[in-house]
């Protein structure tokens, strides 16, 4: 209505243009609508040199620039600071602004000396630690040889998760290192929690404006853009646009006496044309349990049948709660919030702790903090406690070369009890009791460049991988096997028990017959009186160890990163200590260059 309202006042379109657009925008997500806004504007601007322009050079477009440039960097460990970065350089590129984009690993920090617009987009990885690729650029701007930066202006958006103690920190740390060498901010940092894509979006558009506003004003450049031209047919997926799998199978890979339920999942991809390598994740969106929805709207006196706006949309609220929104783990704010609308002595007792809040929130599912205190909502507080639903990245536990135009995942179902009543995890739940074979899921691949076999065939490798942290590690195993390379495998594997928690028990027994793994070492921590861990074997076999680590070994990591991932990393440091005659210092920069290197990774969650 409003762009009809508008082209009775004074519009410049006709009426079959403005009926275009309003078909456009109804179609649009706000992201999207935002995107579009800094497109058209950039066009707007580039309008008068077209005519001038095609006739000399056809598919080319002279846009006048001002002097200087936008230089994006993005510090990203899974893909989602590289994701966003690719996002701002197009909105950026729409809108007429001169831009580059570039990897934290492969900038020189000297560079910013020479620059006059730059934008960070960082994540955060394990306990405050900037991303692999963004180490060098961390350390840099922390030295003496960093160069002080008056004449730059710059933003950082930081992506991260509000439960973890060290939210957003690499963000923090970039945007503190740059004021304190004098460079301006053009606007407010921004700390993205899981739900980022509205914010982020949001924020970029700010930023361009503010690019526009304080980019020099003086000799114009002239920068060759390419003329749009239609979107090929091409088949291509991604978080925004998922494809819709077919589940092949879902088998319960953990004997009956196990106390754990792990599926190994294989999900059809044919016709996707969906690639991915050893150490990528697979995105699934899924789709959270009805009756947990109804318990969550009774709990706060609704019905679910009350109407909710949604991306504009008016839909039930329990449908929401189905499809839209988080309704499984707690985090920080849900409960800060609850415990202000309920007034629960007890939430706000937690609430004025953060350690105690972060720790009650990452234990506690949504229905029990709002069982803490029977308090009647309306579907919008309810609505407004909540996250929007985002999609669970699994390691992927096959290689394309081995299983084709399929993928695999190794998922362990999180199921425990909260008095007498069962509590579940919202996609592991999905995957294993509620999606049937034969049923379909959407999914995505999610690159990882910070988790990859070594390019070189004959490097040794060695990997930890204790319960599903053994997924990627089959997929590089496979990897390795059909790739023919003669580079040694060794894997240590832990879990509860060798008679039900021995996962891929024969596969691991061919690889090891056949020679494909040299060494296979296990620790089976409830088979003995004491307990014996991953971090235990690796000790044991210390000289061993060293002896691989100065043949050029790679050392790969994956699991829990509170405890497990902790405990490897303080062995390794034992065994660099002990082996090579080291101190503890001298023992953490050995690591910390073997990390730098890639030769020691981790996909810790």
């Amino acid at each position: 209505m409003l762009l009809k309202e508008l082209s009775a006042v004074a519009s410049p379109l006709n009426d079959q243009q403005i009926d275009q657009l309003q078909q456009a925008a109804a179609e649009s997500s706000p992201q999207q609508l935002a995107w579009i806004s800094g497109y058209f504007w950039g066009l707007s601007q580039t309008q008068a040199s077209t005519h001038l322009q095609s006739v000399s050079q056809p598919g080319v477009v002279a846009a006048a620039q001002p002097a200087g440039k936008l230089t994006i960097i993005y510090a990203s460990q899974t893909g989602n600071a590289k994701g966003v970065a690719i996002a701002l350089k197009e909105e950026a590129t729409a809108a007429g602004i001169a831009v580059e984009l570039v990897s934290a690993g492969d900038y020189k920090g000297k560079n910013f000396a020479k620059e006059t617009h730059v934008i960070i987009i960082a994540s955060t990885h394990g306990e405050g630690e900037a991303p692999d690729d963004a180490i060098d650029l961390h350390e840099f701007l922390q030295s003496k040889k960093a160069p002080k930066l008056p004449n730059l202006q710059y933003a950082v958006i930081g992506l991260g998760d509000s439960s973890y103690e060290f939210f957003c920190q690499t963000a923090k740390d970039f945007d503190g290192y740059l004021s304190k060498l004098g460079a301006l901010p053009m606007l407010d940092r921004l700390d993205c929690d899981v739900d980022y894509d509205a914010p982020a979006a949001e924020w970029r558009v700010k930023a361009l404006a503010k690019v526009k506003e304080t980019l020099s004003a003086g000799d114009a450049d002239v920068v060759q853009l390419p003329v749009t031209q239609p979107q090929q047919a091409v088949s291509q997926y991604s978080k925004q646009n998922p494809y819709a799998a077919t589940l092949l199978t879902s088998q319960k890979i953990t004997g009956r006496n196990s106390g754990k339920d792990v599926r190994h999942i294989e999900i059809d991809l044919e016709g996707s044309g969906l690639t991915y390598q050893a150490g990528d994740a697979l995105g699934v969106w899924y789709e959270n349990d009805p009756e947990l929805a109804l318990a969550i709207v009774a709990k706060v006196g609704l019905s679910g049948e009350e109407l909710v706006e949604v991306d504009g949309e008016s839909i039930q609220l329990v449908t929401a709660l189905v499809s839209q929104y988080e309704i499984t783990s707690a985090n920080p704010q849900l409960v800060t919030k609850f415990a202000a609308l309920s007034e629960s002595k007890k939430l706000e007792k937690l609430v004025a702790d953060k350690n105690k809040l972060r720790e009650y929130s990452g234990n506690t599912q949504i229905i029990d903090v709002l069982a803490e205190k029977k308090t009647q909502l309306s579907a919008e507080q309810l609505i407004s406690l909540l996250r929007r639903l985002t999609p669970r990245l699994y390691s992927i536990s096959s290689s394309q070369e081995e299983v084709g135009e399929e993928v695999h995942l190794t998922v362990g179902v999180v199921e425990f009890e909260k008095g007498e009543e069962s509590r579940q995890g919202g996609a592991s739940s999905f995957l294993s009791r509620r999606l049937e074979e034969g049923g379909t899921v959407k999914v995505f691949v999610e690159e990882n460049n910070n988790f990859k076999l070594p390019a070189d065939d004959n490097t040794p490798v060695i990997m930890i991988g204790p319960g599903t942290g053994i997924a990627p590690f089959r997929a590089f195993v496979q990897e390795r096997d059909n790739r023919e390379a003669e580079g040694k495998n060794w894997l240590f594997f832990g879990d509860r028990t060798f008679t039900d928690d021995f996962l891929y028990q024969v596969e691991w027994q061919k690889y090891l017959k056949s020679g494909v793994v040299q060494q296979l070492d296990v620790a089976f921590s409830r088979d003995q009186v004491e307990k014996v861990y991953v971090q235990h074997r690796v000790l044991e076999h210390a000289e061993q160890v060293w002896q691989w680590l100065q043949e050029g070994a790679h050392v790969y990591v994956c699991g829990d990163m509170n405890h497990m991932a902790k405990d490897v990393h303080d062995v390794l440091l034992t065994v660099i200590e002990q082996q090579g005659k080291q101190s503890r210092e001298q023992a953490e920069q050995y690591l910390n260059e073997l990390r730098k290197s890639k030769r020691y990774q981790k996909d810790v969650y």
